[in-house]
């Protein structure tokens, strides 16, 4: 006989299992009493709301207030399934709003502990609507600057997921949890499963990581310190050197120290400063050397920037591009950096899509970006076509143009034409010695003009994308070696 399902945890065990120790102060709302059997006079309707509070010791389905998960001070928000199956009717959207208004005026983030089946039918319109509710509470969040947070627990469907949870800047999963728009009862008898999952989510850029129960409070905790709020962050340092030889800081990791790097106040390297590695001297040396497979890339850069790293997932449209990294970070002096990194693969739609959200979101919060760029070019193929390349590559250059916060860029390979320059800073693109960035690629340069592969050479030349050239031109502002 099979093991039973595991018992799922009430509203406030979710809460003590993120608080702990520290507390949690529940809010109540105002008292605004229902008609009898509610809005609709559902006959039944007051029976199954005393049954629902006598099994569960809840008068409503969602428990909210102030406390304290790691160090960091938030106002947490929690479903409890066992009333009504977590539904939203009238007085759950008070305590939601309530919830919201809460984080706004104490200037919090918004932690929010999803269990629902949606809209509470008995309720009809009157129930839908509290989905307009939240989701103007979440929008005055958003212009405050103040993080939203959701971790989606099983099951997570209907309005709850597609408000609290999919509407968060950052939604976490925990394993096997059922998440998705349509409930069990209402999706098609042949749909796949795996689709409505939390892993499901999570490969389809739904979800930005599945975390197992032990594990949340301590990334929970990490998101809290990363997104704040914060006020006057410096701009992102530039990454130290590494060395092809496998990828070895320059000095220190996580510190991001080395050759052209600012220092320790987040002052820019100096323009046309002079790298301790050998410069290449042609075009197509450049080209070979960004192309060579020993050479440091974004994941090693990554590892020796960070002491911590939180991955966003996805584009939030159903695709993810593993080509493209993206997400926060904490330095070792404890900084957070947002950061964007192409890892040498043409980039496809879902990852410049996921680019500008990130990017976006950052600056909503004050926090510095940096991005590191890495690609042949944008994907090409037809089905990144289909996909929405021009407009993801357009939205990316907007996201870019339309921050307030600095932006931080380091070319560390190949920087390809459009599909590269999407993700450099204007003013403050740094670029290493084993880096070139061209307007289009030699190859492809020599083809165009008619030119026999032979001055392919002499193309790259003529192109200037070597380094040294691009800090002559002015596009970059140092050389990091």
């Amino acid at each position: 006989m099979p093991d039973a399902a595991p018992a799922r945890a009430t509203a406030r065990e979710a809460i003590a299992l993120l608080t702990g120790a520290a507390g949690f102060t529940e809010h109540r709302p105002p008292p605004s009493p229902l008609p009898p059997d509610g809005p609709l006079g559902w006959a039944g309707y007051d029976a199954a709301r005393e049954r629902a509070s006598a099994r569960t010791g809840e008068e409503e389905s969602v428990v909210y207030g102030a406390g304290v998960v790691g160090d960091y001070p938030c106002v947490l928000l929690s479903f409890e399934f066992g009333f009504l199956g977590g539904s939203l009717g009238r007085q759950t959207g008070d305590r939601l709003a309530a919830a919201y208004e809460l984080a706004l005026t104490r200037r919090l983030p918004l932690l929010a502990l999803v269990a629902t089946g949606g809209s509470r039918m008995q309720e009809g319109m009157v129930a839908l609507t509290q989905l307009q509710r939240v989701a103007a509470a979440s929008v005055r969040l958003r212009a405050a600057g103040l993080p939203q947070i959701a971790v989606v627990r099983d099951p997570t469907t209907g309005g709850g997921w597609a408000t609290v949870g999919a509407g968060a800047d950052v939604v976490l999963a925990l394993p096997g949890a059922q998440v998705g728009f349509a409930g069990s009862r209402v999706r098609p008898p042949d749909a796949d499963p795996y689709a409505y999952s939390a892993e499901g989510q999570f490969a389809a850029g739904q979800v930005d990581a599945v975390v197992p129960a032990d594990e949340l409070t301590a990334t929970v905790t990490h998101w809290l310190r990363a997104l704040g709020p914060h006020e006057g962050l410096p701009a992102a340092p530039v990454p130290g050197a590494l060395s092809a030889g496998g990828g070895e800081p320059g000095a220190g990791a996580g510190t991001g120290s080395g050759a052209g790097t600012p220092s320790a106040a987040g002052a820019a390297p100096t323009a046309g400063s002079v790298p301790a590695a050998p410069l290449p001297e042609t075009g197509r040396e450049a080209v070979a050397r960004a192309r060579d497979p020993r050479r440091p890339r974004a994941e090693a850069y990554l590892a020796d920037y960070f002491a911590v790293r939180l991955p966003l997932h996805g584009d939030r449209s159903g695709s993810t591009d593993p080509g493209l990294l993206c997400g926060f970070g904490l330095r070792a002096d404890g900084q957070p950096v947002a950061y964007v990194a192409q890892c040498g693969t043409p980039t496809r739609p879902a990852g410049y899509r996921a680019a500008a959200r990130t990017i976006r979101l950052a600056d909503r919060l004050g926090i510095p970006v940096l991005t590191l760029v890495d690609t042949p070019g944008a994907a090409n193929d037809a089905e990144a076509e289909r996909a929405g390349a021009g407009a993801a590559i357009a939205d990316t250059f907007a996201a870019i143009a339309a921050a307030r916060i600095p932006v931080t860029t380091l070319v560390i390979g190949e920087g390809g034409s459009g599909g590269a320059l999407a993700l450099a800073a204007p003013g403050n693109t740094h670029v290493t010695v084993d880096s070139y960035f061209s307007v289009i690629a030699p190859e492809l340069a020599a083809a165009i003009l008619k030119r026999p592969p032979s001055e392919t050479g002499a193309t790259a030349d003529q192109l200037r994308l070597r380094p040294q050239d691009l800090v002559d031109l002015g596009f970059a502002r140092s050389i990091v070696g």
